[in-house]
C-alpha cells in the first residue's frame, strides 16, 4: 500500500510562490491501477514526481510498504528508486543504445551479472511484444514501440510501483489503446501497482480501478472509476466525464419532448455494471401497457464494469407509468425523471 499524507510542494521565485501540490492525501492499494487526472497546471506531473522524489516535497509524507521515502537518505533513496519504475511521455530512451541495451541499462547500474541481464532483458522483450527488435535503435522504432521499450526498462528491476507520466499522450489513439492494454496485462500478470497521470478521461475509463481528480494542486474528488463516472461531484470531474458522454451536453435537444403537453414521461436511465447488458426495454414492453420511445443513449466500458445512459419517453396511463418506473428502479437502474406525465 502507498500512503500519501498532507503532501505539499511550493516552488519559490524572487517574485512569487507557486503551490503546485496543496495538501494531498491519498491511499493507493497494492496491485491496483490508480489514475490521477487534471487539466494543464493542475499539479499532477509534480505530484507523480514527488512520489519518487524527483521533486523534493515541501512537506508531508509518502509511505511505500510502510517505508517513508521522504525521510530516506540519498543512499537509501537510490536503492528504493530501483523498486519504483517510471515511464515518460517522450520515452526518454538512450538514442545511441539498442533496444536490448536500453532495457539492460538499469540492470547494469544495479550491478547485475551479465548472465542475469541477458536472461531478464530477453524475458522483458517478450513481455512487451518486441521480439525481433532487440538490435534496433530508437530511431528505427514507432512511437508505440519506443514506449514499449520504456515500459520494459521500467520493469527491469522488478519494481513494486510503476509510475506513468502522461505515458500515452504522445501517441495516436490506436497505439494508445495498445499501450493501455499492455499496462493492464502487466498489472494482472505481475500484480504491479500502477499510478498513472493523464489529462484524458479515456485513459482513466479504459484501465483504472480508482481515480483522483486534481485542480489547482488539490484533489477535488476521488473514488472508484465507475462511481465517479456515474455520479461526478465537482465541476472539473463533470467536464471530464462529458468528454466521454457527449449526451450530457445534448440534454437541451430533448426539450421538444420534455415540453410536450401530453401524457408521457421523459426519463434518463443510468445502467451500471451487469445492468448495462440487461434487455430492460424489452422487459418493460412485455410487462406494461406503455409505449417506449428511445430518444438517445450511449454505453462505455470500465475496468469495474460498463455504464450507460439512456433517454426514453414513456407513453401511457399515469398509474402504469408510475409502476413502470418503480420496476426499472427495482432492477437496479438509476432513474432521473426529466418530465412528469
Amino acid at each position: 500500500m502507498i500512503q500519501i499524507k498532507n503532501l505539499k510542494k511550493v516552488f519559490e521565485t524572487k517574485k512569487q510562490k507557486v503551490q503546485a501540490v496543496d495538501d494531498v492525501s491519498l491511499e493507493i492499494e497494492q496491485g491496483e491501477i490508480f489514475g490521477v487526472i487534471g487539466y494543464s497546471g493542475a499539479g499532477k506531473s509534480t505530484f507523480i514526481r514527488l512520489i519518487n522524489r524527483l521533486e523534493e516535497p515541501t512537506s508531508g509524507s509518502i509511505e511505500i510498504h510502510d517505508k517513508d521515502i521522504t525521510k530516506m537518505s540519498a543512499s537509501e533513496l537510490r536503492l528504493k528508486r530501483q523498486k519504483i519504475g517510471m515511464i515518460f511521455q517522450h520515452f526518454n530512451l538512450l538514442w545511441s543504445r539498442t533496444v536490448f541495451d536500453n532495457i539492460a541499462f538499469p540492470l547494469e547500474i544495479a550491478g547485475a551479472p551479465k548472465a542475469k541481464i541477458k536472461e531478464k532483458v530477453k524475458e522483458l522483450i517478450h513481455l512487451v511484444g518486441l521480439s525481433g527488435k532487440e538490435s534496433n535503435y530508437p530511431s528505427q522504432l514507432s512511437g508505440g514501440q519506443k514506449q514499449r521499450v520504456g515500459i520494459a526498462r521500467a520493469l527491469a528491476n522488478d519494481p513494486e510501483v510503476l509510475l506513468c507520466d502522461e505515458a500515452t499522450s504522445a501517441l495516436d489513439p490506436e497505439t494508445t489503446d495498445d499501450i493501455l492494454d499492455l499496462l493492464v496485462s502487466i498489472n494482472k500478470k505481475l500484480g504491479l501497482t500502477i499510478i498513472l497521470i493523464t489529462h484524458e478521461m479515456h485513459v482513466i475509463q479504459k484501465i483504472c480501478h480508482r481515480v483522483a481528480v486534481m485542480e489547482n494542486g488539490k484533489v477535488v474528488e476521488t473514488g472508484e472509476v465507475l462511481d465517479v463516472f456515474v455520479r461526478p461531484q465537482s465541476k472539473t470531474t463533470k467536464r471530464f466525464v462529458q468528454q466521454l458522454n457527449p449526451l450530457e451536453h445534448e440534454q437541451d435537444k430533448l426539450k421538444e419532448f420534455i415540453n410536450q403537453h401530453d401524457d408521457s414521461e421523459v426519463i434518463k436511465l443510468h445502467f451500471i455494471g451487469n445492468n448495462a447488458k440487461r434487455a430492460l426495454i424489452s422487459e418493460i414492453a412485455k410487462n406494461f401497457e406503455v409505449e417506449v420511445n428511445i430518444l438517445q443513449g450511449s454505453i462505455a466500458p470500465t475496468q469495474e464494469g460498463s455504464y450507460g445512459t439512456l433517454y426514453i419517453q414513456l407513453n401511457g396511463n399515469s398509474n402504469v407509468l408510475t409502476d413502470t418506473i418503480h420496476y426499472i428502479q427495482k432492477a437496479g437502474v438509476e432513474v432521473e425523471v426529466l418530465k412528469h406525465a
